[in-house]
């Protein structure tokens, strides 16, 4: 009878959900300003993943934000939200802006806070994605282009992904339609499904090990 018993439990236990945390730190893009539907290209990239499980995606979004101040605080803002246990499915994914450009920060000083960033995550254990500034204004577009190809040639020795939003974008004529047409120079519900697009088809799935059944 006891052994029943037991057999009986047994058969009642259910292996947990799989679960995945991931912070997403970056400047306001990240928060969909401009997007009238608020979801911007992190709700829609996440709207569109299908999770075998539980899954928290936490945007940390800080208007105006360099490469420098994220730098300083990606790591106690994301330990916070993050699954204590070290075996969890933890993930970081940075959305780098174009605020560098408006502080005057020099591109080695970009290059060198995302290889700092990338570099405390490794040590940490932590699976990171890079997204890449989208194009803003045509005056900044050279720089813009300069500065989104060093994030790529760090994010690529190290061999994270990287999206590149900048180049499908610039003369991209909807993306540039959006935001002549949006306020503050921000994209709407068309230039973050743009973003989206390109996110959830530049390494995303592989990224969190599900199949790619993106169309």
């Amino acid at each position: 009878m006891t052994d029943n018993g037991v057999r009986a439990n047994e058969e009642h236990i259910t292996v947990g959900e799989p679960e995945v945390r991931i912070c997403v730190v970056g400047d306001e893009l990240i928060a969909g300003v401009g997007d009238a539907k608020g979801l911007g290209w992190v709700g829609r990239v996440v709207a569109r993943t299908r999770f075998p499980g539980t899954a928290m995606v936490f945007p940390l979004a800080i208007p105006g934000e360099t490469t420098t101040a994220m730098s300083q605080r990606w790591d106690l803002e994301s330990a916070k939200r993050f699954h204590p246990d070290p075996e969890s499915d933890n993930r970081l994914v940075i959305a780098l802006g174009r605020h560098d450009l408006d502080a005057g920060l020099s591109v080695a000083r970009s290059r060198l806070n995302l290889a700092n960033v990338l570099d405390v995550a490794e040590q940490r254990r932590l699976p990171v994605f890079v997204v890449g500034p989208p194009p803003g204004r045509p005056e900044d577009s050279d720089r813009l282009a300069e500065l989104s190809g060093a994030f790529a040639d760090v994010a690529n020795r190290r061999r994270v992904p990287y999206v590149d939003t900048f180049t499908p974008l610039v003369t991209h004529e909807q993306w540039l339609a959006d935001l002549a047409t949006g306020v503050g120079g921000y994209p709407g519900q068309a230039g973050y499904g743009l973003m989206a697009w390109l996110v959830l088809h530049t390494g995303w799935h592989a990224w969190l090990g599900l199949p790619d059944d993106v169309t």
